[in-house]
């Protein structure tokens, strides 16, 4: 929102003194543009120890349940009505509410910019321009933020940005598939192009709708569409015995205030406990003077703290989208209606994630769905498999996406290789815990060989044996801590703030994954192997030949960095 700049401390030079003037993105002006509405919410600031942006921002994502209710009352048969409030909302949250009237003007621009290239460029090269610029435009403002230092207490363009880079490059390569043959796309391109190309007003509703424009979830254009028309309360009937009242489904108020009572729960853990419990407390004198041990236990209470900010965040716009009528995915068996397809984030499985893909699958839910669809699976070439080169442009733009911030860094290289150390577990461990007969292994190798895709064969879950047990606890124990390891940087953003916290933990997420690899790239996984093939030798009289498991990336999943086995089989593909 607004950076406040008082006497000695304009790093520019050019704001008058005493004056309160908003850093938003080298636009230099007056705040305040309605001081009435900020009297409202002063006080509420003061009294909560929040920053004033902080709470607006939060008041914002309230305002939008009551708005939602609102939304869907308009009647399918005004289509035009529905967009106009979309951005009337936008607007009231940017220029009364959050004083951004420079980044109003900013995301606008980037909106026509969109339309009009997507519009006019009819080349393969049209989704890329469009990714540039918008990209390019996103660093830019990522670099000013940095530079005039702006904490996470200061809600600027870059959040409502980072959003609509998502949604206008997914309309760019909506749009490019629509003037593709349907055999050269996939389902997910052929569900979500775009042939009719949409009118001002249709593409203004669509990038300002007002539930998710200041901080997600994105929508696909098609998604969006789905919804004015409600065409989306289609997908799905009730099972037979269940009466359908009306268009649209019931039940959406019941998940959408459940949403609101969630995101507020959460709110309030981190508003409570978040000043006693947070990252930065690992650079304190107090914390240095403890035990490594109780160091270590009590960052594992700070990273659910920090993250509840997200989660609170998430969940209340995902309540409000749910008002809209967005996220409707269906009924139950029992015929209760389901609201799925908003959802940003799931908070159980983090928390209890069994291991580091599961914790990837649920985090910000949507950008994982952004960074496959609109860069892993298009910097392929046709008919090859993604490998390391196109995990490596998918890391590059996650990373710049973010920002440009060191720290960001940090935990995307170490990410990366959590995720390579579970890959090998999962690979080379799980097995062995798992019965013999029938293993999922031996029935993708025996579906596979028949020509008949694995997802029609796709094995029962076998039983929970003890040992299975024991191992899935102990992947969330050690998942759980190396994620809260892994994330310090990126909430402490510089380099000197993430390497002292790093030490002042021993460096104890390093030293796990150091053993960790030392033990399977040092003979480990061979042997594990071995033991495996030997087991299912002696249940079933059948030898298993030794064979390097292919550990290609998978097109289903953009990764935070390509693994290492996969980089190494890249590079020597190239130097033969």
């Amino acid at each position: 929102m607004h950076g406040v700049v008082e006497t000695g401390g304009d790093p520019v030079g050019i704001i008058p003194k005493g004056s309160q003037y908003c850093t938003c993105r080298a636009h230099w002006f007056p705040l305040s543009i309605h001081p009435a509405m900020d009297s409202l919410l002063v006080p509420l600031a003061n009294a909560s120890g929040a920053s004033l942006d902080q709470i607006k921002l939060i008041a914002c994502l309230l305002v939008s349940y009551p708005l939602g209710s609102l939304f869907i009352r308009i009647p399918s048969s005004q289509p035009a009505l529905k967009h106009a409030f979309n951005l009337a909302i936008a607007f009231f949250y940017f220029i009364p509410v959050l004083n951004l009237r420079g980044a109003f003007l900013q995301l606008l621009g980037d909106v026509l910019a969109t339309y009009f290239i997507a519009a006019n460029v009819r080349g393969p090269n049209m989704p890329w321009i469009v990714f540039g610029v918008l990209m390019g435009h996103l660093t830019i403002n990522h670099i000013i933020r940095a530079l005039f230092a702006m904490g996470y207490e200061t809600f600027d363009i870059t959040g409502p940005q980072m959003v609509l880079v998502m949604k206008l490059t997914t309309f760019a390569w909506n749009v490019w598939d629509g003037r593709r043959p349907q055999e050269d796309l996939d389902k997910w391109q052929i569900r979500m192009r775009v042939v009719k190309y949409p009118s001002i007003l249709e593409f203004l509703g669509y990038a300002f709708y007002f539930p998710g424009v200041l901080v997600g979830p994105y929508l696909e254009y098609a998604a969006y569409m789905s919804l004015i028309d409600e065409t989306l309360f289609q997908i799905s009937e009730p099972p037979s015995g269940v009466e359908r009242r009306r268009a649209i489904p019931d039940g959406r108020k019941r998940v959408a205030y459940r949403k609101l009572a969630f995101g507020l729960f959460y709110l309030g853990l981190f508003a409570g406990l978040g000043p006693s419990f947070n990252y930065g407390v690992t650079l304190s004198d107090w914390f240095q003077a403890k035990s490594l041990t109780y160091r270590i236990l009590y960052l594992q209470i700070c990273g659910p703290l920090e993250r509840a900010k997200y989660y609170a965040l998430w969940t209340l716009t995902e309540g409000s989208s749910i008002l809209t009528g967005l996220g409707f995915t269906g009924y139950s068996p029992s015929g209760q209606s389901l609201w799925e397809g908003a959802a940003n984030v799931n908070v159980s499985l983090i928390e209890n994630a069994p291991n580091f893909k599961v914790l990837l699958d649920s985090w910000n839910m949507k950008t994982n769905i952004w960074l496959r669809e609109c860069v892993y699976k298009r910097v392929t070439p046709k008919g090859k498999k993604p490998g390391f080169k196109s995990s490596m442009i998918t890391f590059a733009t996650s990373a710049f996406w973010h920002g440009i911030a060191l720290g960001y860094y940090l935990t995307f290289l170490f990410g990366g290789f959590m995720q390579t150390a579970g890959r090998l577990c999962r690979s080379s461990l799980r097995p062995l815990l798992l019965p013999v007969s029938p293993t999922p292994s031996m029935q993708q190798s025996s579906t596979a060989a028949n020509g008949v895709p694995e997802k029609k064969m796709r094995p029962t879950e076998p039983p929970r044996t003890t040992l299975k047990q024991a191992y899935d606890i102990a992947g969330t124990v050690v998942t759980v801590s190396l994620t809260n390891y892994a994330t310090l940087p990126f909430m402490l953003s510089t380099w000197s703030s993430s390497i002292a916290s790093w030490t002042s933990l021993g460096w104890y997420g390093h030293w796990m994954l150091a053993v960790c690899f030392l033990f399977f790239y040092g003979g480990g996984r061979a042997w594990l192997k071995g033991v495996q093939a030997r087991r299912v030798q002696r249940a079933t009289g059948v030898a298993v030949p030794l064979t390097r498991s292919n550990s290609s990336a998978d097109v289903q999943s953009a990764h935070v960095v390509p693994p290492f086995d996969s980089a190494i089989s890249e590079v020597q593909k190239s130097l033969k």
